[in-house]
């Protein structure tokens, strides 16, 4: 059973079709977590060249993490960033590919407020 036409304007919100076009809906739920995934690799990245700044200043003390300054004064900061950093990455890609993009965006936000912040504060009384 169809409306006539003069009536479908009449329809409430909730029954009308949408206007959004499926392409643009389809195209916000790829970008989104694409750019939520960048932005975690970016915080990685951030993160790495920080904490390598600051072991470069203070030495492996500056590190918080107990087993990445373990693994930094047994292989040099080197490695054992760019090991931990890949790493973290990969666990990254794999929320990414597993659908758990909030838990990715919400851990994007932890490294920025938890481990990008401080590096900020400490590296700008260098």
């Amino acid at each position: 059973m169809s409306l006539p036409a003069a009536a479908a304007g009449d329809l409430p919100i909730e029954w009308r079709a949408p206007r959004q076009s499926t392409e643009i809906a389809v195209h916000t739920a790829v970008v989104t977590p694409r750019l939520i995934l960048s932005a975690f690799i970016i915080a990685q990245v951030c993160d790495a060249v920080f904490t390598y700044a600051a072991v470069q200043a203070y030495g492996v003390a500056a590190e918080g993490n107990v087993l990445l300054a373990t693994w930094m004064a047994l292989v040099g900061p080197e490695p054992a960033l760019i090991g931990a950093k890949l790493m973290a990455a990969g666990c990254g890609v794999l929320l990414y590919c597993l659908g758990v993009h909030r838990v990715l965006l919400g851990l994007t936000i932890f490294y920025g407020v938890a481990a990008i912040g401080p590096w900020l504060m400490v590296l700008r009384q260098l």
